[in-house]
């Protein structure tokens, strides 16, 4: 099955990401990390805001007693969206100054898991870690020798965590246990082939099928994590997607953020919308994202 998404706002984003749908005010929010940017947007009215938190911001997340929590570069911290007052949290890499924050999710249990990755130029192979921030704020490091880490999801029964470290080309499958946050690597549930651009960030449908952002692959593709199969090709206008999540009144509504970094003029002339964010129904409900529980 093939879809077409449309433009919902032509936000010209140098590195848009990780979009969180707020089902309490109707809202979603995503980031632009090069721009230290946190948008915000009602999907209905058209209203649009951003709030600029002077630096590097990976992934965020909705806070169950208010406001968001940032993976910053300097760490983790909370955002008042009202005020746009940001207050430090927990301070995770200072020991590594050559690395940032990138994609994060909360997990069925309220804790926020976010990765790093290097900021040189080839982004440093396993220099970058995976850290998960408890309801009390006590960082613990999950994975370590992570090159570019990326997309997160859970399944239903809360027994299976799939995580993406973009270079390698695959989705990996841990084992979770949702009363301690303890994984266990069950190995490779999905290598993306070569010519299919490199899995980016995702979302997990109501079926347990994963929708996975192909960077320089143009797509959003649909795949089954047991069988390893393609289910399902969102066509973007842009080369470079970076994630998506469900949202929207009843879910239905697959959000999906996109990139214009690093983009020579001549692409960027063939791709105008590049950097933008994107919506699509694609005939299947996801399920709310949980709110961090500290």
């Amino acid at each position: 099955m093939t879809l077409k998404p449309q433009l919902l706002h032509d936000s010209r984003c140098l590195l848009g990401e990780g979009p969180v749908w707020d089902h309490r005010s109707q809202k979603l929010y995503w980031v632009d990390i090069e721009s230290f940017d946190v948008h915000v947007i009602d999907p209905n009215g058209s209203e649009h805001g951003v709030i600029n938190v002077g630096e590097y911001v990976g992934s965020l997340c909705v806070r169950g007693s208010g406001g968001l929590i940032l993976a910053l570069k300097s760490g983790f911290a909370a955002l008042d969206p009202e005020t746009g007052e940001v207050t430090p949290l927990a301070d995770v890499e200072s020991h590594l100054p050559g690395n940032r924050f990138n994609d994060g999710k909360c997990d069925p249990a309220g804790r926020f898991w976010a990765g790093t990755l290097a900021l040189d130029e080839d982004h440093g192979e396993g220099k970058g870690n995976l850290y998960c921030l408890h309801a009390d704020h006590r960082v613990e490091l999950k994975a370590h020798g992570v090159w570019i880490s990326n997309g997160l999801a859970w399944t239903r029964d809360q027994k299976t965590m799939y995580y993406i470290d973009s270079p390698h080309r695959t989705v990996r499958a841990y084992a979770y246990d949702v009363s301690t946050s303890e994984i266990a690597d069950q190995g490779v549930a999905i290598l993306v082939p070569e010519g299919m651009g490199y899995p980016d960030g995702m979302a997990i449908d109501s079926e347990d099928m994963l929708w996975i952002a192909h960077w320089d692959g143009s797509c959003v593709r649909r795949w089954n994590p047991r069988t390893a199969e393609v289910l399902a090709t969102i066509e973007m206008p842009v080369a470079r997607p970076t994630s998506c999540a469900f949202g929207g009144k009843d879910f239905d509504t697959l959000y999906i953020t996109s990139a214009s970094t690093r983009l020579s003029p001549e692409q960027l002339a063939a791709q105008p919308l590049a950097g933008g964010l994107f919506q699509c129904k694609p005939g299947v409900r996801g399920m709310p994202m949980t709110e961090f529980a500290g």
